[in-house]
Protein backbone atom coordinates (compact mmCIF):
# COMPACT_ATOMS: atom_id res chain seq x y z
CA UNK A 1 0.00 0.00 0.00
CA UNK A 2 0.62 3.20 -0.61
CA UNK A 3 0.93 5.42 2.78
CA UNK A 4 -1.16 8.49 3.40
CA UNK A 5 -0.86 10.27 6.50
CA UNK A 6 -2.01 13.25 7.33
CA UNK A 7 -0.70 15.53 10.82
CA UNK A 8 -2.97 17.63 12.79
CA UNK A 9 -0.54 20.02 15.02
CA UNK A 10 -2.96 22.96 15.47
CA UNK A 11 -5.98 22.98 17.51
CA UNK A 12 -8.93 25.17 18.80
CA UNK A 13 -9.01 26.91 22.38
CA UNK A 14 -11.06 28.19 24.51
CA UNK A 15 -10.62 29.46 27.89
CA UNK A 16 -13.56 29.77 30.32
CA UNK A 17 -11.62 30.80 32.96
CA UNK A 18 -12.67 27.34 35.74
CA UNK A 19 -12.69 25.37 31.95
CA UNK A 20 -8.92 25.78 29.32
CA UNK A 21 -10.07 23.43 26.49
CA UNK A 22 -8.56 22.14 23.31
CA UNK A 23 -10.46 21.10 20.21
CA UNK A 24 -9.39 19.11 17.54
CA UNK A 25 -12.02 19.07 15.59
CA UNK A 26 -14.72 22.07 15.37
CA UNK A 27 -16.61 22.28 18.57
CA UNK A 28 -18.91 24.86 20.25
CA UNK A 29 -17.61 28.91 18.90
CA UNK A 30 -14.65 26.89 17.17
CA UNK A 31 -15.13 26.31 13.68
CA UNK A 32 -13.12 25.01 11.11
CA UNK A 33 -14.42 23.55 7.65
CA UNK A 34 -11.23 21.18 7.03
CA UNK A 35 -11.59 19.80 10.63
CA UNK A 36 -15.10 18.87 11.07
CA UNK A 37 -14.73 14.84 12.19
CA UNK A 38 -12.50 11.98 11.12
CA UNK A 39 -14.46 9.64 9.24
CA UNK A 40 -17.00 8.45 12.59
CA UNK A 41 -14.87 10.41 15.03
CA UNK A 42 -16.21 13.96 15.68
CA UNK A 43 -15.16 14.94 18.63
CA UNK A 44 -11.63 15.18 20.75
CA UNK A 45 -11.86 17.82 23.55
CA UNK A 46 -8.95 17.76 25.87
CA UNK A 47 -10.18 19.86 28.76
CA UNK A 48 -8.55 21.00 32.06
CA UNK A 49 -11.02 21.84 34.57
CA UNK A 50 -10.36 23.75 37.94
CA UNK A 51 -10.85 21.96 41.58
CA UNK A 52 -14.80 21.57 42.66
CA UNK A 53 -15.85 23.49 39.15
CA UNK A 54 -17.25 21.26 36.22
CA UNK A 55 -20.16 21.10 33.83
CA UNK A 56 -23.43 22.23 34.95
CA UNK A 57 -26.14 19.57 33.72
CA UNK A 58 -27.01 19.84 30.24
CA UNK A 59 -28.29 17.13 27.81
CA UNK A 60 -27.14 15.18 25.00
CA UNK A 61 -28.85 13.13 21.72
CA UNK A 62 -27.86 10.22 19.24
CA UNK A 63 -24.08 10.33 20.12
CA UNK A 64 -21.63 7.85 21.78
CA UNK A 65 -19.19 10.00 24.57
CA UNK A 66 -16.12 8.41 25.71
CA UNK A 67 -14.51 9.67 28.54
CA UNK A 68 -10.64 9.13 29.06
CA UNK A 69 -9.48 10.38 32.65
CA UNK A 70 -5.28 11.32 32.18
CA UNK A 71 -4.77 13.18 35.78
CA UNK A 72 -7.08 13.74 38.63
CA UNK A 73 -10.99 12.56 39.35
CA UNK A 74 -13.79 13.43 37.57
CA UNK A 75 -17.36 13.02 39.18
CA UNK A 76 -20.12 11.87 37.10
CA UNK A 77 -23.94 12.27 37.34
CA UNK A 78 -26.44 11.54 34.70
CA UNK A 79 -30.72 11.01 34.45
CA UNK A 80 -30.19 7.35 33.85
CA UNK A 81 -29.13 7.32 37.73
CA UNK A 82 -25.62 6.60 37.41
CA UNK A 83 -23.24 8.51 39.49
CA UNK A 84 -19.24 7.72 39.62
CA UNK A 85 -15.88 8.92 39.95
CA UNK A 86 -13.75 8.27 37.02
CA UNK A 87 -9.72 8.05 38.01
CA UNK A 88 -6.66 7.66 35.50
CA UNK A 89 -6.88 4.27 33.96
CA UNK A 90 -10.57 3.91 33.71
CA UNK A 91 -12.40 4.56 30.71
CA UNK A 92 -16.63 5.85 30.75
CA UNK A 93 -18.89 5.24 27.97
CA UNK A 94 -22.35 6.64 27.70
CA UNK A 95 -24.77 6.42 24.91
CA UNK A 96 -26.91 9.66 24.71
CA UNK A 97 -29.02 8.38 22.20
CA UNK A 98 -32.74 9.12 22.58
CA UNK A 99 -31.45 11.81 25.06
CA UNK A 100 -30.16 12.18 28.43
CA UNK A 101 -28.79 14.60 30.50
CA UNK A 102 -25.33 14.96 33.01
CA UNK A 103 -23.13 16.66 34.73
CA UNK A 104 -19.34 16.09 35.38
CA UNK A 105 -17.14 18.08 38.09
CA UNK A 106 -13.53 18.07 39.43
CA UNK A 107 -13.68 15.84 42.31
CA UNK A 108 -11.18 17.42 44.07
CA UNK A 109 -10.93 21.06 45.69
CA UNK A 110 -7.11 21.05 45.04
CA UNK A 111 -6.29 19.56 41.88
CA UNK A 112 -7.22 19.90 38.30
CA UNK A 113 -8.80 17.47 36.57
CA UNK A 114 -7.18 16.40 33.00
CA UNK A 115 -9.11 14.66 30.49
CA UNK A 116 -10.04 13.68 26.97
CA UNK A 117 -13.67 14.12 25.43
CA UNK A 118 -14.33 11.80 22.57
CA UNK A 119 -17.50 12.29 20.50
CA UNK A 120 -18.30 8.86 18.00
CA UNK A 121 -21.18 9.26 16.09
CA UNK A 122 -23.36 5.97 16.61
CA UNK A 123 -24.55 3.16 13.77
CA UNK A 124 -28.05 4.25 14.16
CA UNK A 125 -30.30 7.09 15.97
CA UNK A 126 -32.79 6.57 18.93
CA UNK A 127 -30.61 3.90 20.77
CA UNK A 128 -31.82 3.21 24.07
CA UNK A 129 -29.26 5.60 27.01
CA UNK A 130 -26.84 3.49 28.42
CA UNK A 131 -23.93 3.72 30.82
CA UNK A 132 -20.79 1.27 31.27
CA UNK A 133 -17.12 2.26 32.99
CA UNK A 134 -14.21 0.09 33.38
CA UNK A 135 -10.70 0.36 34.70
CA UNK A 136 -7.62 -0.66 32.45
CA UNK A 137 -4.53 -1.07 34.48
CA UNK A 138 -0.99 0.45 33.62
CA UNK A 139 0.61 -2.33 33.32
CA UNK A 140 -1.92 -3.74 30.59
CA UNK A 141 -1.29 -0.55 28.64
CA UNK A 142 2.46 -0.72 28.91
CA UNK A 143 4.86 -0.56 25.45
CA UNK A 144 1.55 -2.36 23.90
CA UNK A 145 -1.93 -0.93 22.45
CA UNK A 146 -4.94 -2.49 24.85
CA UNK A 147 -8.18 -2.64 23.48
CA UNK A 148 -10.50 -0.26 25.55
CA UNK A 149 -13.51 0.24 23.53
CA UNK A 150 -14.84 -1.71 20.82
CA UNK A 151 -18.55 -2.77 19.04
CA UNK A 152 -18.63 -5.86 20.70
CA UNK A 153 -17.24 -5.32 24.08
CA UNK A 154 -14.16 -7.76 22.92
CA UNK A 155 -11.36 -7.66 25.15
CA UNK A 156 -13.20 -6.82 28.36
CA UNK A 157 -13.31 -2.87 26.57
CA UNK A 158 -16.65 -0.60 26.71
CA UNK A 159 -18.76 -1.24 24.87
CA UNK A 160 -19.30 1.61 22.01
CA UNK A 161 -22.49 1.28 19.20
CA UNK A 162 -20.24 2.43 16.28
CA UNK A 163 -17.74 -0.23 14.06
CA UNK A 164 -15.01 1.20 15.59
CA UNK A 165 -11.84 0.04 17.93
CA UNK A 166 -9.92 2.30 20.45
CA UNK A 167 -6.54 1.82 21.94
CA UNK A 168 -4.89 2.98 24.85
CA UNK A 169 -0.86 2.77 24.85
CA UNK A 170 1.37 4.37 28.10
CA UNK A 171 5.12 4.23 26.31
CA UNK A 172 8.37 4.58 27.98
CA UNK A 173 11.32 6.41 26.41
CA UNK A 174 12.50 4.42 23.29
CA UNK A 175 9.58 2.28 23.35
CA UNK A 176 6.67 1.66 21.32
CA UNK A 177 3.92 -0.65 19.30
CA UNK A 178 3.31 -1.42 16.38
CA UNK A 179 -0.55 -1.77 14.86
CA UNK A 180 -1.83 -3.69 11.79
CA UNK A 181 -4.20 -1.87 10.10
CA UNK A 182 -6.93 -4.03 7.86
CA UNK A 183 -7.52 -3.20 3.89
CA UNK A 184 -10.04 -0.31 4.31
CA UNK A 185 -9.87 0.70 7.35
CA UNK A 186 -8.33 4.36 8.99
CA UNK A 187 -6.68 5.06 11.71
CA UNK A 188 -6.35 7.99 14.06
CA UNK A 189 -3.63 8.46 16.14
CA UNK A 190 -4.12 11.00 19.18
CA UNK A 191 -0.78 12.18 21.37
CA UNK A 192 -2.22 12.57 24.39
CA UNK A 193 0.50 13.23 26.44
CA UNK A 194 4.54 13.42 26.08
CA UNK A 195 6.52 13.18 22.57
CA UNK A 196 6.71 10.39 20.07
CA UNK A 197 6.92 9.35 16.19
CA UNK A 198 3.87 7.84 14.03
CA UNK A 199 5.32 6.42 10.79
CA UNK A 200 8.46 8.21 11.72
CA UNK A 201 6.53 12.06 12.02
CA UNK A 202 7.48 13.99 15.15
CA UNK A 203 4.26 14.70 17.04
CA UNK A 204 4.01 16.38 20.93
CA UNK A 205 0.72 16.58 23.09
CA UNK A 206 -2.37 16.95 21.16
CA UNK A 207 -0.96 16.36 18.06
CA UNK A 208 -2.59 13.92 15.93
CA UNK A 209 -2.58 11.43 12.79
CA UNK A 210 -4.59 11.02 10.23
CA UNK A 211 -3.92 7.77 8.47
CA UNK A 212 -5.18 5.55 5.43
CA UNK A 213 -3.69 2.81 3.01
CA UNK A 214 -1.06 1.95 5.41
CA UNK A 215 -0.56 -1.59 6.69
CA UNK A 216 1.75 -1.04 9.43
CA UNK A 217 1.20 2.22 11.93
CA UNK A 218 4.24 2.24 14.00
CA UNK A 219 4.13 4.54 17.31
CA UNK A 220 7.80 4.98 18.73
CA UNK A 221 8.11 7.26 22.13
CA UNK A 222 10.58 9.99 21.91
CA UNK A 223 9.61 10.50 25.57
CA UNK A 224 7.42 9.48 28.51
CA UNK A 225 4.30 9.53 26.34
CA UNK A 226 0.73 8.22 26.12
CA UNK A 227 -1.03 7.34 22.97
CA UNK A 228 -5.24 6.91 21.78
CA UNK A 229 -5.48 5.15 18.74
CA UNK A 230 -8.56 5.35 16.56
CA UNK A 231 -9.47 1.99 14.17
CA UNK A 232 -12.15 3.34 12.19
CA UNK A 233 -14.13 1.89 8.73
Amino acid sequence: MDQVIGLRSDRGHAEHGWLKSYHTFSFASYQDPEHMGFRDLRVINEDFVQPGKGFNTHSHEDMEIVTYVLDGVLEHKDSMGNGSLIRPGEVQRMTAGTGVTHSEYNHSQENIVHFLQIWILPERESLEPSYEQTAFPESERLNSARLIASRDGNEDSVTVHQDVEIYSSILEPGKGFSYRLRTDRYAWVQVARGSVEVLGEPLEQGDAAAISAEELVEVRAAAASEVVLFDLK
